[in-house]
């Protein structure tokens, strides 16, 4: 029974959400308006719960003194400091516990919790995102080594793609003239990105939407029970 009542629950409800999408009426607008109000509270507990998984996590591994483990105190540290700084002062649309901090925002010029975001967490998204492009254009030069007539096809467009939004790839066809002026460098990157990439992307999505829907009803219908903790 334990096993059975989650399932059961699981094919009420997708039964309920597939069928207010076709029948936009009364009882199944009010029901589908009833189960996202439950899934906000699901998640507002589901928060709470890996925030409680993060702490027991952090706290096990600087413990144990396991490899980088100053990294998890660090972080374990930064999560304190915005939650406590959060609940506090709040951020810029809500006001905290101590109500909006105006002496600490003429200070600071903002609440706490927004200058540490803008002013510390910001600046490190940046540089990982800037580290990440070492490894992306490292992806990429493998990707581009010629084998194949398909790796041949997709060096070609990304040069296109590459020198057509650069102001060098619009000199280097500028002698063309207009009345060809479909085969100047940056439009014939306009003209990868609007079609082919586009027809490349909605098939990906199509893909996608594929999938989850498969996903779904192996949940709803029983097949797949892994959130149940095991697949039987």
């Amino acid at each position: 029974m334990k096993r059975n009542l989650p399932l059961i629950f699981a094919f009420i409800c997708g039964i309920v959400v597939v069928a207010s999408d076709f029948i936009p009426h009364r009882p199944f607008n009010l029901m589908i308006d009833t189960l996202q109000n439950w899934f906000m509270i699901i998640v507002g507990f589901a928060i709470l719960l890996g925030q409680i998984s993060l702490f027991q996590s952090n706290i096990y591994k600087i413990q144990h003194k396991v490899s980088g483990w100053y990294y998890y105190l660090a972080g374990l540290i930064s999560f304190v400091i915005m939650l406590v700084l959060g609940l506090l002062w709040g951020t810029q649309e809500y006001q905290g516990l101590l109500g909006h901090g105006l002496a600490v925002q003429a200070w600071l010029g903002s609440k706490p919790f927004d200058y540490l975001f803008d002013n510390a967490y910001l600046p490190l998204s940046a540089t990982m995102f800037s580290l990440l492009a070492f490894f992306v254009a490292s992806a990429a030069y493998r990707a581009f080594i010629i084998r194949s007539f398909e790796s041949n096809l997709l060096m070609i467009t990304a040069i296109i793609v590459i020198l057509g939004r650069t102001s060098f790839g619009g000199m280097l066809t500028s002698w063309v003239p207009e009345s060809y002026s479909f085969w100047h460098l940056p439009n014939l990157s306009d003209f990868i990105m609007e079609y082919p990439n586009t027809a490349a992307q909605r098939a990906i999505m199509i893909s996608a939407a594929l999938g989850i829907i498969g996903s779904s009803l192996r949940i709803i219908l029983g097949i797949e029970r892994s959130y149940l903790g095991s697949d039987k």
